[in-house]
C-alpha cells in the first residue's frame, strides 16, 4: 500500500521519531545529505535514537531534549538529528499546552520551527499548535 501523509503522520505520532535514514516518512528531510559518519558516530547515533524513542514513550521529554541537544552539538551537520530535535521540541510544547504553560509551550514550538524550518509537515502541525495557544491565550 502507498503511504499517505495522514498515515505517515500517524506513524510519527505513535512511534515517536522517524528511524535513521527512513525514506518513507514524510517527516524525513527530502534532501538527506548522508554525511559520512565514523563507525563510532554511527553507533552513537543509533543508540541515542533508541534511547530517545524510549524517553518519548515514557514522556520524559526534558531528558530527551538534553540528550538530543548533546547529540546535535556533536553531529551538528546531520539533518536527521535536527529533525528529531524539532519533533521533541514540538512534543514538549504540546505537553506544556496540556499543562496550561502556554508561554513556555509557545517558546518550544517556535524553537521547533527554527530547528527544522524546511520540514513542511512538521511546520504545519506546529502552526496549528500555535493557533491553539493563541485561541486559549490571546
Amino acid at each position: 500500500s502507498t503511504n499517505s501523509v495522514p498515515e505517515a503522520l500517524e506513524r510519527q505520532r505513535s512511534s515517536g521519531l522517524p528511524k535513521p535514514t527512513e525514506k518513507r516518512s514524510t517527516l524525513t528531510p527530502k534532501a538527506t545529505a548522508t554525511q559520512e559518519l565514523s563507525e563510532a558516530d554511527r553507533k552513537l547515533k543509533l543508540e541515542t535514537y533508541r534511547q530517545l524513542e524510549d524517553l518519548i514513550k515514557r514522556r520524559s521529554l526534558p531528558r530527551a531534549i538534553a540528550i538530543v541537544e548533546a547529540l546535535q552539538s556533536r553531529l551538528s551537520n546531520d539533518p536527521e538529528i535536527r529533525q528529531w530535535q524539532a519533533i521533541i521540541y514540538q512534543q514538549w510544547g504540546r505537553q506544556l499546552i496540556g499543562d496550561r504553560k502556554l508561554t513556555q509551550a509557545k517558546a518550544y514550538l517556535q524553537k521547533a520551527l527554527k530547528t527544522d524550518p524546511h520540514n513542511k509537515s512538521l511546520c504545519a502541525e506546529i502552526e496549528n499548535d500555535l493557533r491553539r495557544i493563541d485561541s486559549k491565550h490571546p
